[in-house]
């Protein structure tokens, strides 16, 4: 029996090591990514609801980005605080500010996609932008670096959306983890020539992409996914590209509680079972091969089989991903990260299998 548990680990060691090198690699050893401005017209698109906090912070950050033409478009999605209120002096203070306000109705009750819809349908540039009403841009240069990637061919720009930093902070860790384990993923992916996801939190594309799939009809009864889900329908290898260097990102606040993050993770995973089955596949593959790997490697070390081969598959295993997160990390500026890893890869496994299993019972509680 040990020896063919020996035989599946070799195979998992196997699996992961082509994903980190083969797949990971792809973004990890990218070259930096240089900003050529373009001039094109811009629109960027924030949707809020129940948020005046935030955008009393960040929409003025918007407003003042260094950027020839370009507008906003704010959409109040029926909120009951004093968002509506903020966006009206907004609108009255910046001439490129446009308010879109959206009305509860009964076929679409809080749903997001509706209110998205309503705020890319009043766009007036043909080059889309998106943000969420709790994150901010880098720099005053986010729109050039954003829209710098557009090419006559490529229509669609997936950017980085990172979490803010809280020191002595494990949980954070953690978060941000996971945020650029993702981005990897996707950023690979798209270089790859199969890209399958993007985040709300920052993310552009030509507004013909839009009309091109009927914008989220086709998956307009799922509450979330207006980023993942439209990219996972939208795009492919030819219409879309990445964008990375740092003037590029967004930041948000990031959870402070584990019970609010892992309701946030609940929602996330549940989107992605809606994903195309083969995107389905590659990241269900990556996670079971994740989470065999330790399963595995504890076994095989408790019964002290073949001990000096399987540290050395553990240790090469390490060593790959290591490289791979270490460089991907400095890309997007988390180079901390790589200092906790595996610790942190290793909490991220097991919340989101414990995730799965929560997902199965009950059902995740989606946008407000």
């Amino acid at each position: 029996m040990l020896i063919l548990i020996l035989y599946f680990f070799i195979a998992i060691v196997a699996i992961q090591i082509a994903y980190y090198l083969g797949v990971f690699g792809k973004f990890a050893f990218a070259k930096a990514q240089k900003i050529t401005p373009k001039k094109i017209a811009v629109s960027v698109i924030v949707c809020a609801k129940n948020e005046e906090e935030n955008v009393a912070k960040y929409v003025p950050l918007l407003a003042e980005q260094n950027y020839p033409d370009f507008e906003i478009v704010l959409i109040d999605d029926a909120s009951s605080d004093n968002t509506l209120e903020l966006f009206e002096a907004f609108e009255q203070q910046y001439s490129n500010i446009r308010l879109v306000k959206v009305q509860n109705n009964e076929a679409f009750w809080g749903n997001k996609k509706y209110a998205l819809t309503l705020g890319i349908k009043a766009a007036k540039k043909e080059y889309l932008l998106f943000t969420d009403a709790d994150c901010f841009p880098t720099s005053k240069d986010w729109i050039t670096a954003m829209s710098s990637q557009f090419t006559l061919h490529k229509t669609i720009v997936l950017g980085y959306g990172g979490y803010e930093k809280i020191a002595n902070s494990f949980l954070n860790k953690i978060i941000r983890f996971e945020t650029v384990l993702t981005a990897v993923q996707y950023f690979s992916w798209a270089k790859a020539g199969h890209p399958y996801m993007g985040v709300g939190r920052n993310l552009a594309y030509k507004k013909e992409e839009f009309f091109n799939v009927n914008g989220f009809i086709n998956h307009i009864q799922v509450r979330s996914g207006d980023d993942d889900l439209f990219i996972n329908e939208a795009a492919n290898g030819k219409n879309t590209t990445i964008a990375y260097a740092p003037e590029s990102f967004t930041y948000s606040a990031p959870k402070t509680t584990y019970k609010n993050w892992f309701t946030q993770k609940r929602r996330h995973v549940a989107t992605a079972k809606h994903y195309k089955t083969i995107d389905q596949f590659q990241l269900g593959l990556f996670f079971s091969s994740q989470l065999l790997f330790l399963i595995l490697a504890a076994i095989l070390l408790a019964f002290q089989f073949q001990w000096i081969l399987v540290l050395s598959l553990v240790g090469l295993r390490y060593l790959c991903a290591w490289i791979i997160i270490g460089f991907s990390a400095g890309k997007l500026k988390e180079k901390d990260l790589k200092f906790w890893f595996p610790i942190v890869e290793i909490a991220l496994v097991f919340t989101q299998l414990n995730v799965f299993f929560t997902n199965i019972f009950s059902k995740p509680v989606n946008w407000k």
